[in-house]
């Protein structure tokens, strides 16, 4: 993720006129200095709501137990961040603080009460997100598309965050994947970088198909790179030839082991009594790698 400068986009003072003392409590961490800074209040936990323009989707459950730890012994060191929303309040930053307080067993919680429009929400939450790294690429690229849809430019959305235009463009790119292959890079089992590589191949079996080797060979983002491109400019597939008989459970059994050892396309041509093996393979590379699997070497 290209940053080009450490005070983030505008900055959190610019966006919450009045607060000068928000963007150190974004940008500082859940150890932070207990001065709390200027206007912080104690707010009724039960009283304040998360953020509905929050970005970020998942909270690692282990790491909000351990601030729920730290917040049993030591408080609440750094105020969030809210907004009145009739006669409760709003978070706008400052949610994991928020549930590990709920989790701790808090009544109040330590907060600056700021003035923020509901069409500022996410983007201060995106910043304060984006200046922690909190985010998974998924989460930027839907935090992304939401500003792009209120009106903003790839450009726009880039100076207000602080990236280059094209680390927005490359975000928003990803969700052009399926959503089991964002789950995918939600869940860290494929970077970013080999995500894009998955970009490049527009068939979606053979697609699935580099995705699956990606994960059980660990491949390198350079090596799923090479893959894909192999995999783009391999010549169309060849229509399936209409069904035959089907097989008997013996046959079918021992062709989906194959499938499962081979993680490629296996099909059985013909009758039972005379045909063929049918192996798909995408490029030299995949051919090698299949052979070596019959072959044992």
């Amino acid at each position: 993720m290209a940053i080009r400068r450490s005070a983030l986009g505008r900055g959190l003072d610019a966006l919450i006129p009045g607060a000068a003392s928000i963007s150190e409590v974004a940008r500082g961490d859940d150890a932070a200095s207990t001065d709390g800074g200027g206007g912080a209040t104690e707010v009724l936990l039960d009283a304040i709501d998360p953020n509905p323009a929050q970005p970020r989707r998942r909270f690692d459950p282990a790491a909000l137990a351990q601030l729920a730890d730290s917040i049993r012994r030591h408080g609440v060191l750094q105020p969030v961040v809210v907004r009145r929303a009739g006669g409760r309040y709003e978070l706008v930053v400052g949610e994991r603080r928020w549930r590990a307080a709920r989790e701790a067993g808090l009544e109040r919680l330590p907060a600056v009460v700021a003035d923020v429009a509901p069409r500022d929400r996410l983007e201060l939450a995106l910043v304060e997100n984006v200046q922690r790294n909190d985010l998974n690429p998924i989460e930027l690229a839907l935090a992304f598309r939401a500003l792009t849809e209120s009106g903003a430019t790839q450009d726009q959305v880039g100076e207000r965050v602080g990236l280059d235009r094209s680390t927005v463009a490359n975000h928003l790119r990803l969700l052009e994947l399926p959503r089991e292959l964002q789950e995918d890079v939600e869940e860290d089992r494929l970077s970013m970088g080999h995500a894009k590589a998955l970009l490049q191949v527009s068939n979606p079996e053979r697609r699935r198909f580099l995705r699956d080797r990606i994960v059980a060979e660990q491949l390198s983002v350079r090596s799923a790179e090479e893959a894909a491109r192999t995999a783009s400019s391999a010549g169309p597939r060849r229509r399936r030839p209409r069904p035959t008989p089907a097989l008997a459970p013996d046959a079918q059994q021992l062709v989906d082991s194959l499938r499962d050892r081979l993680q490629t396309s296996v099909r059985v041509v013909g009758q039972m009594g005379r045909g063929r093996i049918e192996i798909d393979y995408f490029g030299p590379e995949d051919l090698h790698r299949v052979t070596s699997l019959i072959l044992g070497g």
